[in-house]
């Protein structure tokens, strides 16, 4: 077939382990946000932020009730969230958000991938004061005036509002995620996608073989089915 085609036939098998990834680590999501809030998108906010965030990535409307199915179901895995924190290689502190019905093995892996890339595992608390914990929501831009929206929305934890591309980004404190969403939904803005994020405070300059060798922990960390996000302080 030559050359091309295996470039082609790599490239899409690439895509198709990153989409899988992504529909497990919202189907996760999904589980965790009706064990807490119910089945129901109108009465369960967090719910249907996820359900936006699924139709964003493009996943199945099966794999979303499936997800709703799973975790009304008696016979469901109970995922747990827990933090991660650690140093790797070059100083870099890192911390790794997951979600995982087996601590003791999430924690052995998460231990065993730094040092075998010349990190360390910290304790709780040791890094996460490094990283500012916002939640993003990304809306539709239907000719909206970006300075009057932010005005408005500063009253109810808005930070940062600003155009990118044919979308509008807007960032606040994780607490105030209820609020944003509902005078976002109350205006009738067109939620594209929304969650959160963990933004390093400072940031680490690397070369580009420092980038290289960190690189290998940073996508190990990723393909672990346990792990849903990774931050880190690169710049």
């Amino acid at each position: 077939m030559g050359r091309a085609f295996e470039y082609r036939k790599a490239r899409k098998f690439a895509r198709w382990d990153k989409m899988a990834k992504t529909f497990t680590r919202i189907g996760k999501e999904i589980e965790i946000a009706v064990k807490s809030g119910g089945p129901s998108v109108d009465t369960n906010a967090r719910l249907r932020a996820l359900v936006q965030n699924a139709r964003a990535e493009n996943m199945p409307k099966e794999n979303v009730e499936r997800a709703i199915k799973r975790a009304v179901s008696k016979d469901t895995t109970d995922y747990k969230e827990i933090l991660y924190e650690g140093y790797g290689p070059f100083g870099i502190a890192f911390v790794i958000e997951t979600a995982t019905d087996n601590h003791v093995r999430t924690v052995a892996n998460i231990r065993s991938y730094f040092n075998k890339y010349n990190g360390s595992l910290g304790t709780q608390g040791s890094v996460e004061f490094m990283f500012d914990h916002k939640c993003l929501f990304t809306i539709k831009n239907s000719g909206l005036d970006v300075e009057e929206l932010e005005f408005e929305l500063i009253d109810f934890g808005a930070e940062e509002v600003f155009e990118d591309e044919d979308t509008i980004m807007i960032y606040g404190e994780f607490a105030n995620f209820g609020s944003l969403q509902k005078v976002i939904e109350d205006k009738g803005l067109e939620i594209i996608k929304s969650g959160f994020e963990r933004i390093p405070q400072q940031t680490k300059e690397l070369t580009e073989e420092q980038q290289a060798d960190i690189d290998k922990l940073i996508d190990r960390l990723e393909e672990d089915d346990d792990v849903q996000n990774v931050y880190h302080n690169i710049a």
